[in-house]
């Protein structure tokens, strides 16, 4: 051993900022051994034991256990496959406190009831195959049977849900919210009366290419009306539900009468519902999209001018 540097318990401790009793326990363990004993049966250790002691402090931070430790230092296993396993091992656990932030702060953020709470829980649990089969049920529910299915396949793919496999904590708390909107047996009839008209609107027409939305229509029209404070009960907003009228009678092919007025009335009116809004709100917020506009206002100002117009 001649030549060799050998320090102290104590200087290895000074040098590696662990403690005498840390080193003691790690060297009692075989993780780092000394090299030699001095004649009092005190321990004195290579140099190269402070690099060794510095990878164990390091290791043991990012929370690897002794056994799998020994197993680096003694080249059982090579330092990338520990830390390609560890990095896996520590993104479940963050998957899974982010699930919790995000329930608990759903729970407080309601004032959930204890039942509510389960549920809630129950929803943020769901595997992929759970959480498709929940939107399949939903999606069925709402565009199901002959005359629909085929023909609304492109918009069934936009209501879609597709949680990614390592959500954000808003993504988990919007798709615990959409589900429950989706569980809704009232907010289910309202989608499957939209899509239904929808359906109908398509069936009417002889284009095949995907064609403009009333709702779209009704909004280029109202939008400036409503920025120029227009009141949907004046004279001047009658003018303008004339020219969305004739506009839409163009889309569904039939004529501009007081019968089209009371069928926009109730479309826009039932295309106004606040859980239609919501649900396009947190599918933008689990896939991903830019959240939509708000058309609550436009729709909104349309039903009330419709209803305050006199029939022609």
């Amino acid at each position: 051993m001649d030549g060799i540097t050998l320090c102290s318990i104590g200087e290895l401790a000074r040098r590696t900022g662990l403690t005498v009793k840390t080193i003691r326990f790690y060297s009692d363990r075989g993780i780092v051994t000394p090299t030699k004993r001095t004649p009092a049966g005190h321990r004195l250790y290579g140099t190269d034991a402070v690099a060794r002691l510095q990878l164990v402090r390091t290791l043991r931070e990012l929370g690897v256990d002794l056994p799998t430790i020994r197993k680096v230092v003694d080249e059982e296993l090579s330092l990338a496959e520990v830390a390609a396993a560890h990095a896996e091992a520590l993104a479940v656990q963050i998957r899974v406190l982010r699930l919790r932030r995000a329930v608990m702060t759903a729970v407080a953020t309601r004032g959930s009831t204890p039942e509510e709470t389960e549920m809630i829980h129950h929803l943020a649990q769901l595997s992929v195959d759970e959480r498709r089969r929940l939107t399949g049920e939903f999606l069925d529910a709402v565009f199901g049977g002959p005359g629909i299915a085929d023909a609304m396949t492109g918009v069934r793919r936009s209501l879609t849900p597709e949680l990614p496999d390592d959500p954000g904590a808003d993504q988990v708390r919007a798709w615990v919210e959409l589900a429950e909107l989706s569980l809704d047996p009232e907010f289910r009839s309202v989608m499957r009366r939209l899509v239904e008209d929808l359906a109908s609107d398509v069936a009417r027409s002889d284009v095949t290419t995907p064609r403009r939305h009333l709702a779209a229509t009704v909004r280029d029209h109202v939008a400036p009306a409503l920025t120029a404070g227009v009141d949907p009960a004046s004279p001047e907003a009658e003018c303008i539900v004339a020219a969305f009228t004739a506009d839409c009678a163009h889309l569904l092919g039939r004529p501009d009468d007081p019968e089209l007025r009371r069928l926009l009335s109730a479309r826009l009116a039932s295309a106004n519902d606040p859980r239609r809004e919501r649900y396009a709100r947190l599918l933008a917020v689990i896939n991903g999209w830019p959240v939509p506009e708000s058309l609550a206002p436009v729709l909104g100002w349309g039903v009330e001018a419709l209803r305050a117009g006199t029939p022609r």
